[in-house]
């Protein structure tokens, strides 16, 4: 270091020397010493809590970002008018070469009731391919449970492989407590929207058995969400060999907005883009109002 430039470091020995000079008393000043002290710890009390209030907010902030991403998707392409998207393997291509766009997946979504002997409640369906529901890592995790290997014995450390083929669904923690299921447990699935008949719309009806159960930290996703193969929800929710939607994962989830004039034009007429942020728009509004009012 070059000897003729001032010290610059932080709490270099001008600092310490300064600070000490007002915090020590002289005899004769003791008690504005003491006012020194105490104006100096409630300095550092205020700063250290905006520090640590900013920090949790921050992170909580962060780690919710994380989960809710993790399920839905940055982006998801829908058909205007709500139908079954048809072409939605030559969509799929066509978003994959945008650039910046991580991860395009296909799902066929729709509400049902979840039934079984213990209880009754509304769920979420959603029909996944086996190749996509790997590449979720929220739903793929340590907290994983699934019975798809050969052995059927159950596995902490298991993967989807077998899904297709399965024939069963995957539910949530929460549901599978609920409904006081286990591996191998059958629930019943109804969907009021079945077959025309003479007296109007019968409800579908269909039991299938629980093949994995998973857990993503969010008490709606992990109670009201069941997971099940591509073609079998295509066939439960006839959609021919189309799907619901078609969601979109890219490498800047905070900067989505840039990517939605590419993803409507390669989505093509007819299409709507909706984004994360629009999907939970309240939600991340009223955690932006408690964020300012934390910091103020």
């Amino acid at each position: 270091m070059d000897k003729s430039l001032p010290d610059t470091r932080p709490f270099a020995p001008f600092e310490w020397m300064l600070a000490l000079r007002y915090l020590r008393a002289r005899r004769r000043e003791g008690f504005i010493s003491v006012i020194s002290l105490f104006s100096f710890l409630g300095i550092l009390l205020g700063v250290a809590t905006l520090i640590v209030v900013m920090a949790v907010l921050n992170g909580f902030r962060a780690e919710l970002l994380d989960k809710i991403l993790g399920f839905q998707g940055h982006a998801s392409v829908y058909h205007g008018d709500l139908a079954p998207v048809q072409n939605y393997k030559d969509i799929q291509l066509r978003i994959e070469k945008i650039p910046g766009v991580t991860r395009v997946i296909a799902l066929v979504e729709g509400q049902a009731m979840a039934s079984s002997l213990r209880n009754n409640t509304g769920a979420l369906v959603r029909g996944i391919a086996e190749a996509d529901i790997q590449r979720l890592p929220s739903i793929v995790n340590d907290n994983l449970r699934t019975a798809l290997k050969e052995t059927g014995i159950p596995d902490e450390t298991a993967s989807f492989t077998g899904f297709d083929a399965s024939g069963g669904v995957a539910i949530g923690e929460r549901m599978a407590w609920r409904h006081q299921l286990g591996l191998g447990s059958n629930i019943t699935i109804i969907s009021p929207e079945g077959p025309d008949t003479i007296v109007g719309n019968a409800p579908r009806i269909r039991d299938y058995p629980v093949v994995a159960i998973f857990k993503v930290g969010m008490s709606d996703y992990d109670e009201n969400v069941i997971y099940m193969p591509m073609e079998e929800a295509k066939d439960y929710f006839v959609t021919d060999e189309g799907v619901s939607q078609i969601e979109v994962m890219v490498d800047d989830p905070d900067n989505i907005d840039a990517f939605l004039l590419a993803l409507q034009a390669e989505a093509g007429d007819g299409m709507m883009v909706q984004t994360w942020k629009q999907r939970n728009l309240t939600f991340f509004n009223a955690l932006a109002v408690e964020r300012n009012v934390m910091f103020l």
